[in-house]
């Protein structure tokens, strides 16, 4: 009932509202049309009547009353003459069993005026309703006699009787037809926002897989895309979340489990105490860095990042970082060929764009082989800066390329996990690259290197 509690309050609410509307309508349409027809009754009576007073004078007193015969004859109307008004009386004036009379001693009085009256009252003798028409005939000395002419408002309303069942049948018929179209119609918009309410109720409850089938181009439909790509997004967000856990759980697992094993050792002096110190120092810098790149991706993907952007001279950047690696070119046996153009500036963070440099350069070393080269190669390219650092180490396979930039990923976990990686360095170099408002590319060929290329906007002076 909950579920389709809205539903049902707006096939209600519809049916309520347009059923009084087509009942008004028919009861109104009813009304004036028996109102106009009565009218047109009385129109008639009027006419007819006004045309046989108009002839009163042509004709002889009997030559009249057979015009009065024919008249009553040929109206379904009740035609009556008396040259004494005050006699008219239960459809027969002259009975004088007959108390009540049909006309009042008010209504004489405007016949003595000269005007004619329209009456709807009861019969005093047959105890029916009618509808009456009573026209003075005036002569020198004034009222001299009057026509009464009547009929039965049943005989007015019969005609009614089978329009009011006709009436009856259509507003029914129409009261069924509205309740099921109206149906569908709430159902059309009311069944796209019962499954995006449970569908979002799902994802309240955590799951992220339930979605909105609605196939339409309205906006019920794009709202449903949209929550669509709401949990999507966050089912993205839930598995990546659930993936961090899970590699942030083994990356941690074995250095503890390495201090964990070289304390029971030491304990037990099983083995030297230099050999257990340098092993703590080593596994907890390699926590230390874990964390500290942790923290850094963390802070780059939501977009809180502290980002000092200034026009920079970015081969001096470069130079500055490559001097740094000095020693670890040394104990590699690797040369870094350098082709900087050094008119090239841009707009950005100086350290954050070291720590991109950095992370590529340390990478090209470490995957090197001995006595390689590195190519250190920066140029301008339709107002880009392009910096591409090349090496010719191991390579990539074709496969893990697009993957090399998520977190924790390794192409080769001993090698990595051996020389200390943490496998989030290329996952920061793409954020920082980012929100410089460049893009990353990576190309790699197993045995023959890997270049990597950070493109980001040139400084242009206003």
């Amino acid at each position: 009932m909950k579920k389709s509690g809205l539903k049902q309050r707006i096939w209600m609410s519809f049916i309520l509202l347009i059923s009084l509307t087509v009942i008004a309508i028919f009861v109104l349409t009813y009304f004036l049309y028996e109102k106009f027809y009565v009218e047109k009754q009385i129109s008639l009576l009027q006419h007819h009547g006004q045309a046989v007073v108009s002839q009163y004078d042509q004709f002889s007193e009997d030559e009249f009353i057979d015009q009065i015969v024919w008249l009553d004859t040929v109206l379904e109307a009740n035609v009556i003459f008396t040259k004494d008004p005050m006699l008219l009386s239960g459809g027969l004036p002259f009975e004088i069993e007959i108390e009540e009379t049909l006309i009042t001693f008010e209504e004489r009085q405007v016949l003595l005026k000269g005007e004619t009256l329209v009456l709807i009252r009861e019969h005093p003798r047959f105890a029916q309703d009618i509808v009456a028409v009573v026209i003075p005939i005036e002569g020198i000395n004034g009222l001299e006699a009057a026509l009464f002419l009547y009929m039965p408002l049943a005989t007015v309303y019969e005609p009614f009787e089978s329009i009011r069942f006709i009436l009856i049948g259509l507003v029914l018929l129409t009261l069924i037809f509205i309740s099921v179209v109206t149906r569908k119609i709430t159902g059309y918009f009311i069944h796209p926002i019962e499954q995006m309410m449970e569908v979002t109720n799902q994802m309240a409850d955590g799951d992220f897989s339930k979605r909105a089938n609605i196939n339409r181009k309205d906006e019920l439909g794009q709202l449903a895309t949209s929550i669509n790509r709401m949990s999507s997004s966050l089912e993205q967000v839930e598995l990546k979340r659930r993936e961090l856990l899970s590699n942030v759980s083994h990356e941690l697992r074995t250095p503890i489990s390495y201090m964990k094993g070289y304390t029971e050792a030491f304990e037990e002096e099983m083995i030297s105490q230099e050999k257990y110190i340098n092993t703590m120092k080593k596994e907890t810098a390699y926590i230390g860095r874990l964390v500290h790149d942790l923290l850094d991706l963390a802070q780059l993907e939501g977009d809180s990042y502290p980002i000092t952007k200034v026009p920079l001279p970015f081969a001096q950047v470069i130079e500055d970082v490559v001097q740094k690696f000095e020693w670890n070119v040394k104990e590699k046996k690797v040369t870094i060929k350098k082709e900087l153009d050094e008119e090239i500036i841009v707009e950005g963070d100086e350290d954050r764009l070291a720590q991109v440099i950095s992370n590529v350069l340390n990478n090209a070393i470490r995957y090197s082989k001995e006595h390689g080269q590195i190519n250190v190669v920066l140029n301008s390219i339709n107002n880009e800066a392009v910096l591409s650092i090349i090496d010719k180490g191991e390579g990539i396979p074709e496969e893990d390329v697009e993957k090399i930039t998520e977190r924790f990923y390794r192409v080769n976990k001993g090698r990595t996990r051996k020389e200390g990686g943490t496998g989030l360095g290329l996952a920061i170099v793409q954020q920082i690259v980012k929100l410089h408002g460049g893009r990353l590319t990576i190309e790699s060929t197993v045995g023959r290197g890997t270049a990597v290329t950070i493109i980001i906007p040139v400084f242009e002076l206003e």
